[in-house]
């Protein structure tokens, strides 16, 4: 099986909860520390070995695509003034990594944006990682892992990996929430190690007491290539959006798809109050590793 080196992540919407900030900002720029929130998703799909990061975004988007392009007026000034460690800082992407922009064109939900990545992905095999999650960059014994780990158990049973993560009772009705074949596995959880096991399917916003557990969706996807098939087939449902869930309930239908257990701490930098948390986590953080 060929190895994952592309993932898309989709940066096309308004950013709605993180009004008035997102007004003029994109979302995905907003500051965790002293970087914007994508540059931690981005940093975490280039430790698990992605070479071709794909943005499927719109024209109002075309900031994210600046921040990782050079600035060469920029870094000439730099140099200039002898600051060349801050100039080499600002041009992190290392030289094997590809980042381009792909438009979504009209907003028909993440499955659409989804599909919208497929000319650049071509036949490959490929992650998805939502930008509005960002996992913990300074737990590194418990987060820095959870992609590559999905990555590598794609590449042993061939089954598409979805990320998920225990939730607390009160929060169940707030995510997809993932139903085993197996209700064993939940016992798993506990354990603190990744573990990928088998899924029937997913349901969407459960009460706590219709929930098949307690494992909701995270935001990390590695899908085989036949997702894009499913995607093009698949009808727009409520809202006139192409839900990215529909697609998957296929593939298990016919392939198989198993969840993985994330290890860490995930902060939901798409929603203010999420986000005002994760900010003062990222800035105390950095500031004790700068003393």
């Amino acid at each position: 099986m060929k190895k994952i080196t592309y993932a898309v992540i989709p940066v096309a919407g308004f950013g709605t909860r993180m009004l008035p900030l997102s007004k003029s900002v994109p979302k995905e720029l907003l500051p965790l520390g002293n970087r914007p929130a994508i540059h931690y998703v981005v940093e975490e799909a280039i430790a698990a070995g992605i070479k071709h990061i794909v943005l499927v975004g719109h024209a109002q988007k075309s900031a994210i695509e600046n921040y990782f392009d050079i600035n060469a007026e920029l870094d000439t000034q730099l140099r200039h003034k002898g600051k060349d460690e801050l100039a080499d800082s600002l041009n992190w992407l290392p030289d094997d990594v590809t980042v381009s922009m792909i438009r979504q064109g009209k907003a028909l939900g993440l499955g659409h944006a989804v599909l919208a990545a497929q000319p650049i992905i071509g036949e490959h095999n490929f992650a998805v990682l939502l930008p509005d999650v960002v996992l913990d960059p300074f737990n590194t014994d418990m987060s820095a892992d959870n992609l590559a780990f999905m990555i590598n158990a794609f590449n042993e049973d061939g089954h598409s990996q979805i990320l998920v993560d225990e939730v607390a009772d009160e929060d169940v009705y707030k995510y997809g929430i993932a139903k085993l074949t197996d209700t064993s596995h939940v016992n798993d959880v506990s354990d603190g190690i990744n573990a990928s096991f088998g899924v029937v399917g997913f349901v969407e916003k459960p009460s706590l007491e219709e929930a098949p557990s307690k494992l909701a969706v995270v935001g990390r996807y590695v899908f085989d290539n036949k997702i894009f098939d499913y995607l093009a087939h698949t009808k727009a449902s409520v809202g006139g959006e192409i839900q990215l869930t529909d697609a998957i309930d296929a593939l298990i239908s016919k392939y198989g798809v198993n969840v993985t257990i994330m290890r860490g701490d995930s902060y939901d930098a798409g929603d203010m109050r999420s986000y005002m948390q994760a900010f003062v986590y990222f800035a105390q953080q950095q500031l004790a590793n700068d003393e």
